[in-house]
């Protein structure tokens, strides 16, 4: 359930809520808005329903919780979070534009697409040093080695880096050297990997899986929002259909859907949804266009030499002129960029 607190409520208060809440073996998870605190109450529902929230202090209403979901809800915290990573927003108040490489492949095609991704306006860097692959002879990354490039991208360009954790083992190490842990598609309901990122203070990018529901994702980003974390982005990344046209589909209306549903951040990954550079711009304004947070672009200094993904790979000139398209686009919708 929900407990909203009148506004002006005093700390007193709040603590107060908590404290009978943890009299009862409930957790409590406090979110403070500019005008409204509401206070989270996850336990066994006999239990809470004993306590007399409405007669304490403080106390205005309190709305039960219908989702299966609770903490990643609009119900639980009905406005919609922002996301701080170093200096960049993920936000209602932004467009977040990621780039960079599927694979870190060298140091001089990091540092290359880091410093046209800068250029051009991207605020957040990504490359993939460990690549969960179908094909298990195809190239699986560098590993540490390729951290270690990104964390060099960083220190050159200032771009917080975004990269992928496969395993519960590697959490340490990735954790070391990025900004953003990131959960791909065949992991999102990897829930042993998901509660242990629920401990990490560093925000988790979780892609839907391929044929997940929108509910499954939500539930998945509640696995670690329950430990602790709640800095989470939500990516669309396309979903198997039996249209054969483009690598994935493109779910655009889990986007608007998404949004009533929960107050995370949410961003588009076109370049895996239709595995196609031509579609990319035109996916990435309809992705501005239906509310997403940010998109995700892969970029390469030369996709013909790519070793992996380059037909979805933009050519660095060619990311620069997307972002150029978009930004008139993103201040209609009073989205900055």
């Amino acid at each position: 359930m929900v407990i909203v607190m009148k506004e002006g409520v005093s700390q007193q208060e709040i603590d107060f809520v908590i404290e009978k809440l943890h009299s009862v073996g409930a957790e409590a998870h406090v979110s403070q808005g500019e005008f409204m605190t509401v206070i989270g109450a996850i336990g066994d529902r006999e239990n809470l329903l004993q306590l007399p929230f409405e007669a304490y202090p403080g106390v205005s209403k309190v709305i039960p919780v219908m989702k299966a979901y609770k903490m990643v809800s609009r119900e639980f915290k009905p406005e919609l979070t922002s996301i701080r990573v170093g200096a960049v927003t993920v936000g209602p108040k932004t467009f977040t534009i990621i780039a960079g490489p599927c694979s870190v492949e060298s140091e001089e095609q990091v540092l290359m697409a880091a410093r046209a991704a800068r250029a051009a306006g991207a605020t957040l860097f990504r490359g993939g040093a460990f690549k969960p692959r179908t094909n298990p002879y195809a190239f699986q990354g560098l590993g540490e080695e390729g951290l270690a490039i990104l964390a060099t991208a960083r220190e050159e360009t200032g771009l917080p880096i975004v990269t992928e954790v496969l395993d519960v083992r590697d959490i340490e190490l990735v954790y070391r050297y990025a900004d953003v842990l990131q959960v791909g598609a065949r992991n999102m309901q990897n829930f042993l990997l998901l509660k242990e990122l629920g401990f990490v203070d560093k925000p988790v990018l979780l892609k839907r899986g391929m044929s997940s529901t929108i509910e499954e994702m939500l539930m998945a980003a509640e696995y670690i929002a329950k430990e602790g974390n709640g800095d989470i982005i939500l990516c669309e990344r396309g979903i198997r259909t039996f249209e054969t046209a483009t690598r994935n589909t493109l779910d655009l209306s889990a986007v608007p859907y998404a949004r009533e549903m929960t107050h995370l951040p949410i961003i588009v990954d076109p370049s895996h949804a239709t595995g196609r550079r031509d579609l990319i711009q035109p996916l990435c304004r309809a992705s501005l266009a239906v509310g997403a947070d940010g998109v995700m672009v892969e970029i390469h200094p030369n996709p013909s030499e790519a070793l992996c993904d380059g037909p979805q790979s933009l050519p660095l000139e060619d990311f620069k002129l997307l972002v150029e398209d978009l930004r008139p686009l993103a201040e209609f919708f009073k989205r900055e960029i």
